[in-house]
Protein backbone atom coordinates (compact mmCIF):
# COMPACT_ATOMS: atom_id res chain seq x y z
CA UNK A 1 0.00 0.00 0.00
CA UNK A 2 2.86 2.28 0.76
CA UNK A 3 4.91 1.61 -1.99
CA UNK A 4 1.82 2.47 -3.98
CA UNK A 5 1.35 5.88 -2.74
CA UNK A 6 4.98 7.03 -2.93
CA UNK A 7 5.42 5.51 -6.25
CA UNK A 8 2.11 7.42 -7.15
CA UNK A 9 4.00 10.75 -5.27
CA UNK A 10 6.75 9.85 -7.74
CA UNK A 11 4.69 10.33 -10.27
CA UNK A 12 2.91 13.23 -9.89
CA UNK A 13 5.94 15.02 -9.14
CA UNK A 14 7.42 14.20 -12.65
CA UNK A 15 4.12 14.91 -14.03
CA UNK A 16 4.26 18.65 -12.64
CA UNK A 17 7.68 19.50 -13.07
CA UNK A 18 6.88 18.65 -17.06
CA UNK A 19 4.03 20.76 -16.61
CA UNK A 20 6.01 23.71 -15.15
CA UNK A 21 9.11 23.08 -16.77
CA UNK A 22 9.34 26.41 -18.09
CA UNK A 23 8.32 28.03 -14.61
CA UNK A 24 10.86 25.57 -12.62
CA UNK A 25 13.52 26.55 -15.36
CA UNK A 26 13.00 30.17 -15.21
CA UNK A 27 12.74 30.08 -11.40
CA UNK A 28 16.51 28.36 -11.10
CA UNK A 29 17.84 30.80 -13.61
CA UNK A 30 16.70 33.72 -11.54
CA UNK A 31 17.70 31.79 -8.32
CA UNK A 32 21.19 31.58 -9.70
CA UNK A 33 21.32 34.83 -10.86
CA UNK A 34 20.36 36.54 -7.02
CA UNK A 35 22.70 33.92 -5.68
CA UNK A 36 25.75 34.91 -7.91
CA UNK A 37 24.72 38.29 -6.61
CA UNK A 38 25.11 37.80 -3.28
CA UNK A 39 28.00 35.53 -3.26
CA UNK A 40 29.69 38.30 -4.66
CA UNK A 41 28.17 41.48 -2.60
CA UNK A 42 30.45 43.06 0.07
CA UNK A 43 29.69 44.46 3.59
CA UNK A 44 29.16 48.06 3.30
CA UNK A 45 31.05 48.81 6.18
CA UNK A 46 34.02 47.39 4.23
CA UNK A 47 33.59 49.33 1.44
CA UNK A 48 33.70 52.44 3.70
CA UNK A 49 36.71 51.32 5.05
CA UNK A 50 38.49 50.73 1.69
CA UNK A 51 41.50 52.88 1.13
CA UNK A 52 41.30 52.65 -2.56
CA UNK A 53 37.63 53.24 -3.09
CA UNK A 54 37.13 56.70 -4.34
CA UNK A 55 35.92 58.81 -1.89
CA UNK A 56 33.04 60.33 -3.90
CA UNK A 57 31.64 57.39 -4.12
CA UNK A 58 31.80 56.53 0.11
CA UNK A 59 29.92 60.30 -0.29
CA UNK A 60 27.48 58.36 -2.49
CA UNK A 61 26.91 55.16 -0.13
CA UNK A 62 26.95 57.68 3.06
CA UNK A 63 24.10 59.45 0.96
CA UNK A 64 22.10 56.03 0.35
CA UNK A 65 22.32 55.50 4.13
CA UNK A 66 20.87 59.38 5.14
CA UNK A 67 17.88 58.37 2.34
CA UNK A 68 16.80 55.04 3.89
CA UNK A 69 16.65 56.58 7.86
CA UNK A 70 15.11 59.52 6.40
CA UNK A 71 12.40 56.80 4.57
CA UNK A 72 11.62 54.90 7.76
CA UNK A 73 12.07 57.51 10.18
CA UNK A 74 9.86 60.73 8.41
CA UNK A 75 8.06 59.23 5.90
CA UNK A 76 7.02 55.47 7.73
CA UNK A 77 8.55 53.49 5.49
CA UNK A 78 9.23 49.58 6.99
CA UNK A 79 13.05 49.10 8.38
CA UNK A 80 15.12 46.88 6.58
CA UNK A 81 18.82 44.97 5.97
CA UNK A 82 18.48 46.00 2.31
CA UNK A 83 21.31 48.50 0.94
CA UNK A 84 23.74 47.27 3.89
CA UNK A 85 25.62 45.11 1.27
CA UNK A 86 27.16 46.52 -2.16
CA UNK A 87 27.63 44.95 -5.58
CA UNK A 88 29.85 46.15 -8.43
CA UNK A 89 28.57 46.00 -11.78
CA UNK A 90 32.00 46.46 -13.17
CA UNK A 91 29.77 48.80 -15.82
CA UNK A 92 27.74 45.93 -16.83
CA UNK A 93 23.76 45.74 -17.09
CA UNK A 94 22.43 43.44 -14.69
CA UNK A 95 19.12 42.50 -15.55
CA UNK A 96 16.48 42.68 -18.43
CA UNK A 97 12.91 43.11 -18.36
CA UNK A 98 10.61 42.31 -20.73
CA UNK A 99 7.49 43.47 -21.96
CA UNK A 100 4.62 42.63 -24.16
CA UNK A 101 1.15 43.96 -25.01
CA UNK A 102 -1.80 43.03 -27.80
CA UNK A 103 -0.50 44.11 -31.67
CA UNK A 104 -3.88 47.04 -31.89
CA UNK A 105 -4.92 46.98 -27.83
CA UNK A 106 -2.70 48.69 -24.97
CA UNK A 107 -3.02 45.45 -22.94
CA UNK A 108 0.02 44.09 -21.17
CA UNK A 109 0.54 40.52 -21.88
CA UNK A 110 1.06 38.66 -18.13
CA UNK A 111 3.20 36.42 -16.72
CA UNK A 112 2.07 34.66 -13.55
CA UNK A 113 4.20 33.20 -10.70
CA UNK A 114 3.11 31.50 -7.53
CA UNK A 115 2.65 33.44 -4.16
CA UNK A 116 3.87 37.01 -6.15
CA UNK A 117 1.01 37.31 -8.36
CA UNK A 118 1.25 38.32 -12.07
CA UNK A 119 3.07 40.59 -13.52
CA UNK A 120 2.83 42.62 -16.78
CA UNK A 121 6.44 42.39 -17.19
CA UNK A 122 9.67 39.26 -16.87
CA UNK A 123 12.67 39.84 -15.02
CA UNK A 124 16.25 38.05 -16.49
CA UNK A 125 19.78 37.63 -15.66
CA UNK A 126 20.69 36.25 -18.82
CA UNK A 127 20.07 39.12 -22.01
CA UNK A 128 20.27 35.80 -23.83
CA UNK A 129 17.47 34.16 -22.25
CA UNK A 130 15.66 37.57 -22.53
CA UNK A 131 16.10 37.58 -26.37
CA UNK A 132 14.49 33.97 -26.51
CA UNK A 133 11.53 34.76 -24.52
CA UNK A 134 11.22 38.29 -26.80
CA UNK A 135 11.32 35.95 -30.15
CA UNK A 136 8.80 33.95 -28.71
CA UNK A 137 6.28 36.50 -27.90
CA UNK A 138 6.44 38.23 -31.62
CA UNK A 139 5.84 34.81 -33.18
CA UNK A 140 2.66 34.82 -31.02
CA UNK A 141 2.02 38.16 -32.79
CA UNK A 142 2.70 40.46 -29.82
CA UNK A 143 4.22 43.91 -29.43
CA UNK A 144 7.69 43.85 -27.20
CA UNK A 145 9.98 45.83 -25.41
CA UNK A 146 13.14 44.80 -23.50
CA UNK A 147 15.89 46.82 -21.81
CA UNK A 148 18.01 46.28 -18.87
CA UNK A 149 16.88 47.96 -15.59
CA UNK A 150 18.44 50.01 -12.97
CA UNK A 151 17.38 48.42 -9.66
CA UNK A 152 14.69 45.81 -8.38
CA UNK A 153 13.38 44.92 -4.95
CA UNK A 154 13.40 41.80 -3.99
CA UNK A 155 10.07 42.62 -1.14
CA UNK A 156 12.11 41.32 1.65
CA UNK A 157 12.65 37.97 0.73
CA UNK A 158 16.78 38.75 0.30
CA UNK A 159 18.69 41.61 1.41
CA UNK A 160 18.81 43.75 -1.41
CA UNK A 161 22.49 45.03 -2.68
CA UNK A 162 23.08 48.96 -3.15
CA UNK A 163 24.08 48.31 -7.14
CA UNK A 164 27.28 50.27 -8.55
CA UNK A 165 25.19 51.98 -11.16
CA UNK A 166 23.35 53.64 -8.33
CA UNK A 167 26.13 56.04 -7.42
CA UNK A 168 26.07 57.57 -10.60
CA UNK A 169 22.40 59.24 -10.39
CA UNK A 170 22.02 62.89 -9.34
CA UNK A 171 21.08 63.22 -5.61
CA UNK A 172 17.03 63.81 -6.21
CA UNK A 173 17.07 60.96 -8.57
CA UNK A 174 19.00 58.64 -6.24
CA UNK A 175 16.72 59.36 -3.31
CA UNK A 176 13.74 58.85 -5.56
CA UNK A 177 14.60 55.13 -6.62
CA UNK A 178 16.20 53.98 -3.07
CA UNK A 179 12.67 55.13 -1.55
CA UNK A 180 10.59 53.44 -4.47
CA UNK A 181 12.02 50.37 -3.79
CA UNK A 182 11.99 50.98 -0.18
CA UNK A 183 7.81 51.36 -0.54
CA UNK A 184 7.75 47.83 -2.61
CA UNK A 185 8.99 45.95 1.17
CA UNK A 186 6.53 48.04 2.52
CA UNK A 187 2.97 47.69 0.85
CA UNK A 188 3.05 45.58 -1.82
CA UNK A 189 -0.62 43.67 -3.22
CA UNK A 190 -0.89 40.88 -5.09
CA UNK A 191 -1.90 40.75 -8.45
CA UNK A 192 -2.50 44.53 -8.59
CA UNK A 193 0.83 45.46 -9.86
CA UNK A 194 -0.52 48.42 -11.30
CA UNK A 195 -1.17 49.79 -7.70
CA UNK A 196 2.01 48.63 -6.80
CA UNK A 197 4.00 50.39 -8.87
CA UNK A 198 1.99 53.49 -9.15
CA UNK A 199 1.99 54.25 -5.46
CA UNK A 200 6.01 53.41 -5.48
CA UNK A 201 6.45 56.02 -7.90
CA UNK A 202 4.36 58.80 -5.96
CA UNK A 203 6.16 57.68 -2.94
CA UNK A 204 9.17 57.90 -4.28
CA UNK A 205 9.04 61.20 -6.00
CA UNK A 206 7.04 63.16 -2.98
CA UNK A 207 9.68 61.37 -0.32
CA UNK A 208 12.74 62.78 -2.78
CA UNK A 209 11.07 65.87 -2.48
CA UNK A 210 11.01 66.31 1.08
CA UNK A 211 14.80 64.45 1.42
CA UNK A 212 15.98 67.01 -0.63
CA UNK A 213 14.47 70.17 1.22
CA UNK A 214 15.26 68.63 4.63
CA UNK A 215 18.71 67.96 3.63
CA UNK A 216 20.00 70.90 1.21
CA UNK A 217 17.10 73.25 1.95
CA UNK A 218 14.45 75.75 0.05
CA UNK A 219 16.41 77.23 -2.24
CA UNK A 220 18.90 74.37 -3.04
CA UNK A 221 20.14 73.54 -6.59
CA UNK A 222 19.84 69.90 -6.04
CA UNK A 223 15.58 70.84 -5.07
CA UNK A 224 15.86 73.18 -7.65
CA UNK A 225 17.58 70.12 -10.05
CA UNK A 226 14.96 67.81 -9.27
CA UNK A 227 12.11 69.69 -9.70
CA UNK A 228 12.79 71.31 -12.93
CA UNK A 229 13.82 67.24 -14.24
CA UNK A 230 10.32 66.34 -12.26
CA UNK A 231 8.40 69.37 -14.43
CA UNK A 232 9.28 67.97 -17.53
CA UNK A 233 8.90 63.90 -17.13
CA UNK A 234 5.51 64.79 -15.48
CA UNK A 235 4.97 66.41 -19.48
CA UNK A 236 6.11 63.44 -21.02
CA UNK A 237 4.16 60.91 -19.06
CA UNK A 238 0.83 62.61 -19.24
CA UNK A 239 1.85 62.79 -23.33
CA UNK A 240 2.06 59.12 -23.23
CA UNK A 241 -0.97 58.73 -21.45
CA UNK A 242 -3.19 60.82 -23.76
CA UNK A 243 -0.88 58.98 -26.20
CA UNK A 244 -2.22 55.69 -25.36
CA UNK A 245 -6.14 57.10 -25.20
CA UNK A 246 -5.62 58.17 -29.03
CA UNK A 247 -4.20 54.38 -29.57
CA UNK A 248 -7.14 52.56 -27.59
CA UNK A 249 -8.99 55.19 -29.94
CA UNK A 250 -7.98 54.02 -33.54
CA UNK A 251 -7.97 50.47 -32.37
CA UNK A 252 -11.50 50.22 -31.55
CA UNK A 253 -12.09 51.69 -34.89
CA UNK A 254 -10.71 48.25 -36.42
CA UNK A 255 -13.58 46.03 -34.39
CA UNK A 256 -13.18 43.02 -32.20
CA UNK A 257 -10.30 40.83 -32.52
CA UNK A 258 -8.78 42.36 -35.87
CA UNK A 259 -6.72 40.42 -37.99
CA UNK A 260 -3.04 41.91 -38.65
CA UNK A 261 -3.37 43.51 -41.70
CA UNK A 262 -0.99 46.13 -43.59
CA UNK A 263 -3.76 49.10 -43.65
CA UNK A 264 -3.79 48.69 -39.75
CA UNK A 265 -0.22 48.57 -39.22
CA UNK A 266 0.46 51.62 -41.35
CA UNK A 267 -2.30 53.83 -39.70
CA UNK A 268 -0.84 52.61 -36.04
CA UNK A 269 2.81 53.64 -36.98
CA UNK A 270 1.44 57.09 -38.67
CA UNK A 271 -0.01 57.75 -35.28
CA UNK A 272 2.64 56.47 -33.28
CA UNK A 273 5.46 58.56 -34.82
CA UNK A 274 2.93 61.73 -33.94
CA UNK A 275 2.77 61.05 -30.69
CA UNK A 276 6.66 61.29 -30.57
CA UNK A 277 6.88 64.08 -33.10
CA UNK A 278 4.43 66.08 -30.70
CA UNK A 279 6.90 64.63 -27.32
CA UNK A 280 9.41 66.71 -29.26
CA UNK A 281 8.16 69.53 -29.39
CA UNK A 282 6.85 69.34 -25.61
CA UNK A 283 10.28 68.94 -24.32
CA UNK A 284 12.12 71.14 -27.11
CA UNK A 285 14.74 72.62 -24.97
CA UNK A 286 15.03 69.95 -22.39
CA UNK A 287 17.18 67.25 -23.73
CA UNK A 288 17.59 65.54 -27.05
CA UNK A 289 15.83 62.42 -26.61
CA UNK A 290 16.90 58.72 -26.73
CA UNK A 291 15.86 54.97 -26.00
CA UNK A 292 19.44 54.92 -24.30
CA UNK A 293 17.81 55.80 -20.92
CA UNK A 294 16.29 52.48 -19.38
CA UNK A 295 14.71 53.29 -16.16
CA UNK A 296 11.21 52.21 -15.69
CA UNK A 297 9.11 53.95 -16.96
CA UNK A 298 11.03 56.78 -18.33
CA UNK A 299 12.51 55.13 -21.21
CA UNK A 300 12.49 57.97 -23.71
CA UNK A 301 11.68 57.39 -27.45
CA UNK A 302 12.20 59.99 -29.71
CA UNK A 303 15.55 59.87 -32.39
CA UNK A 304 15.72 55.71 -32.05
CA UNK A 305 19.28 54.56 -33.52
CA UNK A 306 17.79 51.82 -34.73
CA UNK A 307 15.11 53.89 -36.80
CA UNK A 308 12.52 51.98 -35.01
CA UNK A 309 9.64 53.49 -33.78
CA UNK A 310 8.50 52.18 -30.55
CA UNK A 311 5.50 49.68 -30.34
CA UNK A 312 2.75 49.69 -27.75
CA UNK A 313 4.63 47.55 -24.96
CA UNK A 314 6.81 50.78 -24.64
CA UNK A 315 3.35 52.26 -23.58
CA UNK A 316 2.86 49.39 -21.06
CA UNK A 317 5.37 51.31 -18.89
CA UNK A 318 3.31 54.06 -18.11
CA UNK A 319 0.24 52.62 -17.54
CA UNK A 320 1.99 50.70 -14.57
CA UNK A 321 3.89 53.35 -13.33
CA UNK A 322 2.44 56.35 -13.75
CA UNK A 323 -1.57 56.40 -14.46
CA UNK A 324 -2.51 56.55 -11.05
CA UNK A 325 -0.72 59.41 -9.93
CA UNK A 326 -3.74 62.11 -10.00
CA UNK A 327 -6.00 59.90 -7.89
CA UNK A 328 -3.13 58.85 -5.27
CA UNK A 329 -2.66 63.09 -5.23
CA UNK A 330 -5.92 64.18 -4.32
CA UNK A 331 -6.42 61.50 -1.70
CA UNK A 332 -3.09 61.99 -0.32
CA UNK A 333 -3.61 66.14 -0.29
CA UNK A 334 -7.22 66.34 0.72
CA UNK A 335 -7.50 63.37 3.54
CA UNK A 336 -4.14 63.35 4.68
CA UNK A 337 -2.85 66.86 4.26
CA UNK A 338 0.12 65.44 2.64
CA UNK A 339 1.41 63.69 5.96
CA UNK A 340 3.28 60.27 3.98
CA UNK A 341 3.42 58.55 7.32
CA UNK A 342 -0.27 58.69 7.67
CA UNK A 343 -1.27 57.98 4.53
CA UNK A 344 1.30 54.49 4.33
CA UNK A 345 -0.70 53.89 7.50
CA UNK A 346 -3.96 54.17 5.82
CA UNK A 347 -2.78 52.06 2.72
CA UNK A 348 -1.24 49.33 4.72
CA UNK A 349 -4.89 48.78 6.65
CA UNK A 350 -6.57 49.11 3.61
CA UNK A 351 -4.74 46.50 1.20
CA UNK A 352 -3.53 43.10 2.27
CA UNK A 353 0.47 42.86 1.73
CA UNK A 354 2.21 40.30 0.75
Amino acid sequence: MFKKIFIAIIVLCVLAGIYYRDLLSYGWMQASGQVKILMNVEEVTDVLADPSFPDSLKARIRLIEEIKKFGVDSLGLTPSKNYTTFYNQHGKPLIWLITASEKYKIEPYKWHFPIIGSFPYKGFFDSTRAVIEERELIKQGLDTDIGDVSAWSTLGYLKDPILSSMLNRRVGSLANLILHELTHGTLFVKNNLELNENLASFIGDQGAIRFLKFKYGLDSPELRTYEYSKKYNDAYSRHMLRGIGRLDSLYKTFGTNPVASAHYDSLKTALIANIFEDADTLLSGKRTLTNKNRGAPGRRAGRWPDGKLPNNAYFISYQTYKSKQDIFKIEFEQKFGGNIKKYLTYLKEKYPSL
